[in-house]
């Protein structure tokens, strides 16, 4: 495997940003040739950045027998959107992030090839990447997800916390303005489950995790429509021995060419 450190400029972000990707390495009887290779886009949480899954978990380790790519973005505190007062990350990571990543690597880019997955806040972006693009991603999983985006914007995940309100403003906007809008995940499954192609999805959670309520409110919403959802539960926090263990069993749910 190839671990890779990229410096890149964002045009849609108008700055200079960075990625973690790993690599699939030839063999040298390939000859050189060029496969493209099926990819995981892997999403770091609220306090993390792109070297957290590298540094805390052996991803490398876990995913050099599948011969999958994995790409891990820096999207800082933005939960994945195009922030009301800050950059464009959604149209970062949806649009801008695949196509660089496809002129700089050999990422193939069919839909079968291609999975999104992340923790936390990650786990949020991974679940709105499949839902606001089935047609782009085979699969989604969501570790310990901060699945209920309306109850975060509006400040209820931090005990009344006025700089965690200012904060959820500065990304969302209006938080009477969530419910229903395309930052709603409880809306984008329902618009999902009524299209012909839908992500199969993964999700799981700790029973002691502070998202533990607003996962099991998201698995009945997710399950009422309809949506392919595999789902676990058992004993477990919002920290890095629960992710490194749950994203050994992604992988090994993760519907790969060949098994």
């Amino acid at each position: 495997m190839a671990l890779i450190h990229c410096e890149f400029k964002s045009r849609v972000l108008d700055l200079s940003t960075s990625m973690v990707v790993i690599l699939p390495q030839p063999e040298p009887s390939q000859g050189g040739r060029r496969r493209k290779y099926p990819t995981l886009y892997l999403l770091h949480g609220l306090s993390d950045d792109h070297t957290a899954w590298q540094r805390w978990t052996s991803i490398e380790r876990y995913v050099e027998p599948l011969e999958l790519a994995v790409v891990m973005p820096a999207v800082h505190r933005s939960f994945y959107t195009d922030m009301a007062r800050g950059y464009r990350y959604w149209t970062f990571v949806s649009e801008e992030l695949p196509a660089l990543a496809r002129s700089f690597f050999p990422l193939s880019d069919a839909r079968k090839d291609n999975f999104v997955a992340g923790l936390s806040m990650g786990g949020y972006g991974a679940f709105k990447l499949a839902l606001s693009h089935p047609d782009r991603y085979a699969a989604a999983a969501s570790l310990s997800g901060a699945l209920d985006i309306v109850r975060t914007a509006n400040g209820e995940d931090e005990d009344d916390d006025d700089d965690w309100r200012e904060e959820m403003q500065g990304v969302f906007g209006d938080p009477d303005e969530v419910a229903g809008s395309d930052n709603d995940l409880f809306h984008l499954a329902r618009q999902v489950a009524r299209l012909r192609v839908k992500p199969r999805l993964y999700q799981c959670c700790g029973t002691e995790d502070f998202l533990y309520p607003d996962n099991v409110r998201f698995k009945e919403l997710a399950e009422s429509v309809g949506l392919n959802l595999t789902y676990e539960e058992g004993p477990g926090e919002h920290e890095w021995g629960y992710w490194d263990q749950q994203i050994q069993n992604m992988l090994a749910w993760l519907p790969l060419k060949g098994r």
